[in-house]
C-alpha cells in the first residue's frame, strides 16, 4: 500500500516565468525553475483495490497539468480557498465528466463553494446542457472526512485575513498560502513523513510566509522531509535555494514525485 504524491505545480499566482519579466529566475534554463500554479495530486494504492486520486486545488493550469501527467480520473478535488489561482481551472472538469459519465466531487468550506457557484454560475443553473462542467459540491468544516476510504483531516490557517484550509492525509501534510496558524492546528501535522508548506519571498509579506518563517514552521512540524511550494520569482533560483536551506527542507518543483508507505490516521 503506497501513497504517491505528484507536484503538478509549485508556483505562486503568477507562475514562473512571470509574463514580461527578465529576472534571472524567469530567464533560468533550469526546468525546475519553470513553475505552474500550485496543485498536488495524492494517489493511494491499496492492495486489490483501484487507486484513489485526490487533487488539491484546480488553478488556471489545471488542464495543462492533467494532460502533462496523464491524469484521467479523480475521486475528488479539495480546495484550500477561493482565490482564482486555486479554482480557475474547474471549468475543465468537464473532461472528467465525459470520461466517467458522472459529476466530479469538490470539497471545500461553504464560503468557498459559494464563490465557486458564483464564478461558474452557468454550471449550476439546473439545466444540464451537453458540455457544461458537472460538479457535486460537498461542504466541509474542520471535522475529518473520507474520500473513497481515504481519511482527510482539514487544518485551519490564515491567509492574511482570509481563513483557509490545509489538509493532512496519512503520512502527508499540505499547507499553502498560509501566513498564520495556531499551534493546536499545527499539531494536526505532527507525525507526518512529508510536509509541504508555502513561501513566496525572503522578506516579510502581508499574506504569505517569508522563507525564514516557512523554515520555522517546517522545523516545528518536524517531518522527515519538508518541501516548499507556491514559490515566486522573488526567491533564488532552484539550485541556489537547495544550497541555502537546512537539511531535510527542499524546494519542490513541477513533476516531483514522492512515494510513501501507506499509513492511516
Amino acid at each position: 500500500m503506497v501513497f504517491k504524491i505528484t507536484f503538478l505545480g509549485t508556483g505562486t499566482s503568477t507562475g514562473i516565468p512571470l509574463i514580461g519579466c527578465t529576472c534571472r529566475v524567469c530567464n533560468s534554463s533550469n526546468t525546475k525553475d519553470k513553475r505552474l500554479r500550485s496543485s498536488v495530486l495524492v494517489e493511494v494504492f491499496k492492495e486489490n483495490e483501484a487507486p484513489a486520486g485526490i487533487l488539491i486545488d484546480a488553478g488556471p493550469d489545471f488542464r495543462q497539468q492533467m494532460l502533462t501527467y496523464g491524469i484521467t480520473s479523480l475521486d475528488g478535488i479539495l480546495l484550500t480557498h477561493e482565490h482564482r489561482d486555486h479554482i480557475a481551472g474547474l471549468d475543465d472538469v468537464r473532461a472528467f465528466n465525459f470520461l466517467s459519465q458522472k459529476p466530479v466531487s469538490v470539497y471545500a468550506e461553504q464560503r468557498v463553494l459559494n464563490a465557486v457557484q458564483k464564478e461558474f454560475e452557468y454550471a449550476f443553473t439546473g439545466f444540464h446542457f451537453p458540455g457544461l462542467p458537472r460538479m457535486v459540491l460537498h461542504s466541509i468544516n474542520l471535522d475529518p472526512f473520507s474520500i473513497n476510504g481515504i481519511r482527510i483531516i482539514p487544518v485551519r490557517a490564515m491567509h492574511g485575513f482570509l481563513p483557509i484550509l490545509g489538509f493532512r492525509t496519512g503520512p502527508f501534510g499540505y499547507l499553502t498560502d498560509v501566513k498564520d496558524i495556531e499551534e493546536k492546528e499545527l499539531d494536526k501535522f505532527r507525525g507526518v513523513e512529508v510536509f509541504v508548506v508555502s513561501t513566496v519571498q525572503k522578506t516579510p509579506h502581508r499574506t504569505h510566509l517569508s522563507l525564514s518563517q516557512a523554515v520555522d514552521i517546517a522545523k516545528r512540524v518536524g517531518a522527515s522531509r519538508t518541501y516548499l511550494t507556491h514559490l515566486s520569482h522573488c526567491l533564488d533560483p532552484h539550485k541556489e535555494l537547495v544550497g541555502i536551506l537546512p537539511e531535510g527542507i527542499l524546494p519542490a518543483y513541477d513533476g516531483l514525485v514522492i512515494e510513501l508507505p501507506f499509513t492511516d490516521i
